[in-house]
């Protein structure tokens, strides 16, 4: 399927190794509570399911994970919105940056600042966003046809293999339920989430390439911004 590329893989090796655990820890508090609000028991939300489990894996401690979605409760915490915005990043590919914020008044003067100052610009809403389409994309460590098989019979939309790894495509209602049925028939999941795909993607130089994996990166060090996708064909 054309528009995943590799930022969410570097995205997430990013994640593992990154010194600054409070600032991600509070990214991921923040999806757990946005995920929250559809209802706190995991086993009846699957959003909130896999929140909780992308947290665990970066070695969240519980009672973070608990106070998050007790803030869905708290009258007393600040009520947090989700906003996504667009942009246009070098040679004019596409950006989606998801934020959650309780101030919106604070956030979108941080992600135009971090596009002005790194080769982006902020574009209007709907501008950008068809050339998207919103998925489930769950990372597994499979190749070979007889995993494609397995992977297609689990009701994967489709999967193609990149650097030893399996990325596997579903309608974003049934994320939650492929994630499962692949566990469940023994792969192991490395990574679970919604995501935005390029439905075609635009090929960039070494030199646009370079600056556009530094803007998603100051991107993605945003404090309210929760995940960034792109349309590049990084190499």
């Amino acid at each position: 399927m054309a528009g995943h590329s590799k930022w969410a893989k570097i995205k997430r090796d990013k994640g593992v190794n990154d010194a600054k655990r409070g600032a991600i820890f509070t990214r991921l508090g923040n999806q757990i509570a946005v995920a929250a609000r559809s209802g706190t028991d995991p086993s009846m939300n699957s959003a909130l399911a896999l929140a909780i489990e992308k947290a665990k894996a970066a070695n969240m401690p519980n009672a973070n994970i608990q106070r998050a979605i007790d803030r869905v409760n708290d009258k007393n915490a600040a009520a947090l919105e989700e906003i996504t915005y667009e942009a246009y990043g070098p040679g004019g590919v596409g950006i989606i940056i998801e934020t959650a914020t309780d101030n919106r008044n604070r956030t979108f003067p941080e992600v135009k600042n971090a596009l002005a100052k790194n080769g982006g610009t902020i574009a209007d809403a709907g501008s950008v966003l068809f050339q998207f389409s919103r998925k489930g994309v769950i990372t597994i460590d499979a190749s070979g046809e007889d995993a494609l098989l397995l992977v297609l019979d689990a009701g994967a939309e489709d999967a193609v293999e990149e650097d030893g790894e399996m990325i596997v495509y579903t309608d974003q209602k049934e994320l939650a339920k492929v994630r499962q049925a692949l566990a469940d028939a023994g792969f192991t999941i490395k990574d679970a989430e919604l995501q935005y795909i390029g439905t075609t993607e635009v090929a960039l130089d070494a030199e646009k390439e370079e600056k556009l994996l530094k803007l998603l990166d100051v991107l993605d060090d945003v404090a309210d911004v929760t995940s960034v996708h792109t349309n590049a064909a990084l190499s």
